[in-house]
């Protein structure tokens, strides 16, 4: 059964602005520690594409966010959700700490989809009781 439905556009300028504004400390912010080793080695190769995987990571934690229905409020921390990939390239959701426990604890399963395009990020996710 569908326990909650999110979505979210982000807009990459806005994150490019701030990037230029708080630099790595901003990425630090959204990123688990995962998140933020391929954010810099992206970042390293070409800054856009950096851009872009912050600004996905960005958006798909805001969809998440929305299908459980607690928004930015604990347990739900940028870094406690960490968008990953599985060996085929399909997004998927990781869960760290509380949030985790949050979510184990209500048996519930998310499925996530993710885009950019040149000047926006959004993101799709389906979150179901299992």
């Amino acid at each position: 059964m569908i326990y909650g439905i999110g979505t979210d556009i982000c807009d990459v300028r806005r994150i490019r602005a701030s990037l230029a504004r708080h630099g790595e400390r901003f990425a630090q912010k959204i990123l688990s520690d995962a998140e933020f080793a391929t954010w810099q080695a992206r970042s390293a190769r070409w800054p856009e594409r950096g851009v872009r995987f912050l600004a996905t990571r960005f958006s798909a934690k805001e969809a998440f966010s929305k299908a459980i229905g607690l928004g930015l409020t604990m347990p739900m921390t940028w870094r406690s959700c960490e968008v990953g990939n599985l060996a085929s390239g399909k997004p998927t959701i990781v869960l760290h700490g509380a949030l985790k426990d949050w979510f184990d604890a209500r048996a519930l399963s998310a499925h996530v989809s993710v885009t950019d395009e040149t000047d926006y990020a959004a993101s799709f996710c389906v979150v179901e009781s299992l």
